[in-house]
């Protein structure tokens, strides 16, 4: 059973939340816990309106554990904060494992053309020691691009 509107609005709720960790990570290259927080507990209703079976919902858990610790290696590496490993694997819930996948290789896409950009400003700009990245701009791109997709494929 699916429950089309209910889909439609917590589409919009989770674009919505994206952009605001968008904007918020580039103001103070924070993402906080009560967003990540709610990203992960908007998915299992979105399983619900969407009629996702039981047994998939153990898939796209584990699938978000992953997510979570390859990413933790970035982490520990210094190449991601903590709310961007955690925002990325709540975003994981919420997408099929190709889509995840697909997710992935947009966010890193959009990461290696934001580091750029930040690089570039960096470096005209003559500041000294390494830049901070707001990565959850790239989470975001990644994330509304995905979502963009069941729009913009329908007629497909």
């Amino acid at each position: 059973m699916t429950n089309v509107p209910f889909t439609e609005i917590l589409c919009v709720a989770l674009a919505l939340l994206l952009v605001v960790a968008a904007v918020i990570d580039v103001r103070t290259f924070t993402i906080s816990n009560r967003l990540n927080l709610a990203v992960a507990l908007g998915a299992p209703f979105f399983w619900w309106s969407i009629g996702l079976p039981l047994t998939n919902i153990g898939v796209q858990t584990a699938i978000a554990a992953g997510v979570f610790a390859l990413l933790a290696g970035a982490f520990y590496a210094g190449m991601m904060g903590g709310g961007d490993v955690k925002l990325a694997a709540a975003l994981a819930l919420w997408f099929s494992p190709l889509s995840t996948l697909k997710f992935l290789v947009l966010m890193s896409l959009a990461g290696g053309v934001l580091t750029l950009v930040v690089l570039l400003i960096h470096r005209m700009h003559k500041k000294q020691g390494r830049p901070e990245i707001p990565y959850g701009v790239a989470i975001a791109f990644g994330g509304l691009a995905i979502l963009t997709q069941r729009f913009l494929n329908q007629f497909a």
